[in-house]
């Protein structure tokens, strides 16, 4: 009897299956816009709205394009810079003046673009896009800036570097287009530039470490104390609310660590170590262990 009655009960649900197809919501929608007025106000606010999603994503995605060239670029540049340790003066010079060019093609020409692409935009909405570019353009600079001066520039000089004046036609009353100058910019928020700052650090620690392949003592001492004046500052900087500026700083701890140790080799045994032996030794100790005893109170 519960038998009959199931595939009674089965048979029904069938039929109403068959005699209700269900309806996908593609089918619906496609229904709609076949029977759509596109004189109407929500349409035409819609339609509005799908033209400015799609030239946000596209400008978005140009302008990351664009950082990706950045990067690639400015990673080359600081290998170039690396190759700079040598004794010869003209190779030296020389290296120092491709590496100005090729900065300045980066300033001129990438991030141009980019501050093309932002003109009339909220600069906040695509930062995200070209930051990891404008992190190691940062660091390339910098690093330039160590090598060729021996220190680097206030940070407060490099918006002027990304700001360009370009010409804008305006049509006045009389229809007439005149041409004026206007001032377009990329935006640097200051987060950005302390993080290219730690990955500088981290260029100076390995620049530290091949000097003494050539027996610069003194060069290794300059850039570890010059190492310590940027930690001492990172470490009155409140890093609460930006987890990569905690890890920027627990990576130039660990890099200042190995310079420390480095000098206090050079100090104690210096005199035992012959100087075209100093790279050796130092890379057999240059991974000191670590230990928690911190006394900044910090971390």
């Amino acid at each position: 009897m519960s038998g009959s009655k199931g595939s009674y009960r089965k048979g029904n649900y069938n039929k109403y299956r068959n005699d209700h197809p269900k309806i996908s919501m593609k089918d619906k929608a496609k229904d709609l816009e076949e029977h759509l007025n596109e004189n109407n106000p929500v349409y035409q606010m819609f339609k509005t709205y799908s033209v400015e999603l799609d030239a946000k994503h596209d400008r978005y995605e140009r302008i990351v394009k664009l950082g990706r060239d950045i990067t690639i670029e400015s990673k080359r540049i600081i290998f170039l810079l690396h190759s700079a340790a040598t004794d010869l003066d003209d190779k030296k010079e020389q290296i120092y003046k491709e590496a100005d060019l090729r900065l300045n093609q980066l300033i001129e020409k990438n991030f141009k673009l980019i501050a093309q692409e932002l003109q009339g935009q909220d600069h906040y909405l695509y930062v995200r896009a070209y930051t990891a570019g404008l992190q190691e353009f940062v660091e390339a600079l910098l690093y330039y800036q160590f090598l060729r001066r021996g220190n680097i520039e206030h940070w407060i000089n490099l918006p002027g570097k990304l700001s360009y004046i370009v010409p804008k036609e305006v049509v006045d009353n009389t229809t007439e287009t005149e041409t004026t100058n206007t001032e377009i910019s990329v935006t640097i928020p200051p987060v950005d530039f302390f993080l290219g700052l730690g990955d500088f650090t981290g260029e100076l620690m390995r620049r530290c470490i091949n000097s003494l392949g050539s027996g610069n003592i003194e060069d290794c001492f300059r850039i570890c104390n010059y190492v310590k004046d940027i930690y001492t500052g990172f470490l009155c900087i409140n890093s609460s609310g930006y987890k990569e500026v905690g890890r920027k700083v627990y990576t130039l701890k660990q890099s200042l660590q190995k310079m420390e140790y480095a000098c206090y080799t050079i100090q104690v045994r210096g005199s035992e170590i012959p100087r075209h032996m100093l790279a050796t030794v130092m890379n057999t100790v240059a991974n000191p262990e670590i230990t928690n005893e911190d006394d900044e109170g910090f971390y």
